[in-house]
């Protein structure tokens, strides 16, 4: 994560972007068929193997929900390409899939598709970091806080928090009730009802085949790992020391797609489980560009490399240490750091 770039040489080694990517921007049916038929093959397998399991073991079933987690994200990739019209040409069959996709994942497609394409127009706003994203504040917005107040603020950037309860509720609980009711999301805030009378007639019909208590335990304990994966890699991807944030008069969409997002360099099988999304630069770049061709995208075309701020899973576990945003570092600090910079401005 490199913390110095040269802005304008980054613009004019990036100037023809759009022309660049615009091949990769076209869905194949063939991958997209290809996508949905393992995904859900994987899915439904483990699903059964989990209700096998929990006749016998209900701990045996849950271990299954730490992969089974992982399959439901990648199936969430597959709304979410739907949600950017790129997973397949047709608009009606991307929402179709969209919709079937939603049932799994309990995220609303219509809203959570608004509240996402808010995010991609306007990542690294300082305005705006509340919506679609992680919420981060400045330093100078923290210290007007109230204790309450930032107390509530430490407990969610918490990752005791925000990777297992925090997860949780943002997939089962927050997208269910559409608490974003402005102007933008009005269009929208319907489809939640109609989105949730079909998860509870889906839900009964399934719990009342498969069993109350069997349904629900097992569906509800992947949902749980699901939201702590989801929660996790929406944080890494815009939330590190070096990020790049600005407010809305200077801000540059090219520039925060490559340096406010990560390129988090995974093993392959690290990036089939999740769809690719950890090719977050290039998603911002181009969010129409179906993710099962962002990796070649990606080896094709180094220059996106170049600029990008790489990091490994190891690195990316420092990442919870970037809490506030310092404007005047012109980088994330950690609260120890904020605490450490009081002090010396006291003693000054």
């Amino acid at each position: 994560m490199t913390p110095n770039f040269n802005k304008e040489q980054l613009l004019q080694d990036l100037k023809n972007w759009n022309t660049i990517l615009k091949k990769y921007q076209i869905p194949s049916t063939k991958q997209a068929i290809i996508q949905l038929t393992n995904s859900f093959a994987f899915y439904v397998a483990l699903l059964l193997l989990q209700f096998y399991l929990y006749d016998k073991s209900v701990f045996f079933s849950a271990l299954v929900a730490i992969v089974n987690g992982f399959i439901l994200g990648r199936i969430f990739i597959i709304q979410h390409d739907c949600g950017h019209s790129s997973f397949t040409k047709s608009r009606t069959a991307n929402t179709i899939i969209g919709t079937v996709c939603s049932i799994c994942t309990l995220i609303p497609y219509r809203y959570w598709a608004k509240n996402h394409s808010f995010h991609h127009a306007h990542n690294g706003q300082l305005e705006f970091s509340d919506i679609g994203d992680i919420e981060c504040l400045s330093t100078e917005q923290y210290a007007k806080l109230s204790w309450k107040q930032k107390l509530c603020y430490r407990i969610y950037r918490n990752p005791f928090y925000l990777f297992t309860i925090g997860g949780f509720i943002y997939v089962v609980i927050y997208n269910r009730f559409a608490f974003l009711s402005t102007d933008y999301f009005k269009e929208v805030k319907r489809s939640v009802l109609y989105s949730n009378i079909l998860f509870v007639v889906m839900y009964a019909l399934l719990a009342y085949t498969i069993g109350p208590a069997r349904f629900l335990i097992v569906q509800f304990i992947n949902l749980a790992f699901f939201g702590i994966y989801a929660l996790w890699f929406f944080y890494i991807q815009h939330q590190y020391e070096h990020i790049y944030k600005s407010g809305k008069e200077n801000w540059n969409y090219v520039v925060a797609a490559m340096k406010g997002s990560t390129y988090y360099k995974l093993p392959k099988i690290g990036h089939w489980l999740t769809g690719n999304i950890g090719y977050h630069h290039l998603h911002h770049l181009a969010p129409t560009i179906p993710n099962y061709n962002l990796e070649r995208c990606q080896k094709e075309n180094p220059i996106f490399e170049k600029y990008t701020n790489t990091i490994s899973f190891w690195q990316s576990l420092k990442t919870v240490n970037a809490n506030l945003w310092d404007e005047q570092k012109q980088k994330m600090i950690s609260f120890r750091e904020y605490s450490r910079m009081k002090k010396l401005k006291a003693q000054a």
